[in-house]
């Protein structure tokens, strides 16, 4: 299959979905380190939302942006903190990056990617090393690209993609933040992984696990 369709972006709602609450309290405590410990509890939150929006209006989601623009309706109005809109901006600016699209090739797969990314930075202000969930997506969005420029499939995009995402949120643990809650604690951040970072390596392993499980 060479390209992913609404039913994949459905599919990674729902694997996304799973995948927080699978490690909520994981998630809790690495913000509760360095933030404000509710990270976890608010992603939880605001994607069992996004679920049982999904759930409800399915058959008017005709297009992967359609899925993608109700996941940032969502997480803009149920989840707090600082994550709601940055993820919630990470979406809408995905959506419109593949607006019109019923299916999307390698190339939207990184341009959503790069707009998810750009979005984040448009709204946190947060550059790599920074110490932020930036630094699992610029990885991220860097590897996609190099792999559709190689020629990869879709899925092996993602899975570049979510590999790059989790290495790069392993590199956080030794820096020392400069934006958020976690930069007041200047080298006391040192050793803690940034739980934005974490979660957005999370979300991408379920973009890749949804696309695999179709091809």
């Amino acid at each position: 299959m060479g390209m992913l369709d609404t039913a994949w972006a459905v599919r990674w709602v729902r694997a996304t979905a799973a995948t927080v609450a699978e490690h909520r309290a994981e998630l809790v405590t690495l913000d509760r380190e360095i933030g404000d410990g509710d990270h976890g509890e608010n992603l939880d939150r605001g994607f069992r939302a996004v679920v049982e929006s999904v759930d409800a209006d399915e058959d008017s989601l005709t297009t992967p942006a359609d899925v993608l623009k109700l996941v940032a309706t969502k997480l803009i109005s149920t989840v707090g903190g600082a994550s709601g809109p940055l993820f919630g901006t990470a979406y809408l600016k995905a959506s419109q990056a593949v607006g019109g699209r019923d299916a999307l090739d390698p190339e939207a797969v990184v341009a959503l990617l790069a707009a998810a990314r750009d979005g984040i930075v448009m709204r946190g202000k947060a550059q790599p090393g920074d110490k932020t969930m930036v630094d699992a997506w610029t990885p991220a969005v860097d590897a996609a690209g190099e792999a559709s420029a190689a020629g990869a499939s879709v899925v092996a995009v993602l899975e570049a993609a979510a590999s790059a995402a989790q290495a790069g949120a392993e590199a956080t643990d030794p820096l020392v933040a400069h934006k958020g809650r976690a930069s007041y604690l200047g080298e006391r951040a040192i050793g803690h992984r940034d739980p934005g970072a974490q979660s957005t390596a999370y979300i991408l392993r379920a973009a890749a696990d949804a696309a695999a499980d179709a091809a």
